[in-house]
């Protein structure tokens, strides 16, 4: 059961890559409320994520005239979408459909077939680290009202997608390479180009030496997680079944420590509930996926005997 999960999701990752960088061109539009790093500066994209609407929807809400003229109700009904999606979904988001977590599983696994060891952070910087993605979160709701009260220039007005290396990787797939390159318009636009392929290229060689680079500094998932007490998906874990192996941490794709602790505390809020630490669990129903009360995902001896430690 297990490994046809870790099958499920693989597949899952594949066809949401499908639907949200092609889905547009055969008339598929999701929205823009996504709880995924789907891209609207991809050409043809079928969704794409919630941030770029937030900093729009917050940017508006300074000017009562522009919020008119987009409509209150179609931004109160995209935020509802997306509290919808996250309270359901949860981060499965995040470990099943973002295809930017594709892109960069994509990374991991030719790293593994070049036969490159993975480099992980001490636990002091993991820490440390992940603030981070709450400090661009706040970033991108502060900046937009500073634009519309004119202290800063309109280039400023959606902050974090002028940074975001989902802006000028995931368009790539649709043959699309302009955000590759220098927008000489002003310095702010030069100055934010030049970021933005910096933060690429730091994002490319991050996430080829360690399994889920980006993901450390995500804002989205910093903002889901916030979310996480109307969340019904949880991952919940019996100390009293642990045999202490550590198979949970080495599995797991964000090096989450507290998750071999003996501790019921293992949803953090790095955690992608993509079920690999259920996987590579030996101990029964030390480890489980529940849906609000019903378990989806179980960790299981028999399980783990059938395919083995390696995921």
């Amino acid at each position: 059961m297990a490994l046809s999960v870790n099958r499920l999701r693989q597949g899952a990752q594949y066809l949401s890559f499908l639907i949200l960088m092609y889905g547009g061109r055969i008339g598929i539009h999701l929205g823009p409320a996504l709880p995924c790093f789907g891209c609207p500066f991809v050409p043809g994209c079928g969704g794409y994520c919630y941030l770029m609407g937030l900093q729009g929807y917050i940017g508006f809400g300074m000017n009562a005239a522009a919020l008119a003229g987009m409509g209150l109700w179609r931004a109160l009904g995209w935020m509802l979408a997306f509290t919808v999606l996250t309270a359901v979904f949860g981060k499965t988001w995040c470990g099943w459909i973002c295809p930017f977590g594709l892109v960069q599983d994509w990374l991991t696994a030719l790293r593994k077939w070049l036969g490159v060891r993975e480099r992980t952070f001490s636990t002091l910087v993991h820490e440390r680290l992940t603030y981070v993605k709450y400090g661009l979160l706040i970033y991108l709701v502060a900046t937009p009202p500073l634009v519309t009260a004119g202290i800063l220039p309109e280039d400023f007005y959606l902050p974090f997608c002028n940074l975001c290396p989902g802006k000028s990787l995931l368009p790539l797939f649709a043959g699309e390479t302009k955000y590759l390159a220098l927008n000489l318009d002003n310095a702010v636009t030069l100055g934010f180009s030049l970021a933005l392929m910096t933060v690429t290229g730091v994002t490319l060689v991050g996430g080829f030496f360690k399994e889920r680079f980006f993901c450390i500094f995500c804002p989205l998932l910093a903002l889901i997680h916030l979310l996480k007490p109307l969340t019904a998906l949880k991952l919940v874990k019996t100390p009293d079944a642990c045999i202490g192996c550590g198979n949970c941490r080495r599995a797991c794709p964000m090096d989450i420590e507290t998750v071999e602790k003996d501790t019921e505390n293992v949803q953090t809020d790095e955690c992608l509930d993509c079920a690999r630490c259920v996987e590579s669990c030996p101990s029964s129903a030390a480890l489980e996926l529940k849906f609000v009360n019903i378990g989806l995902v179980k960790s299981s001896r028999a399980g783990k005997a059938e395919r083995g430690v390696a995921l």
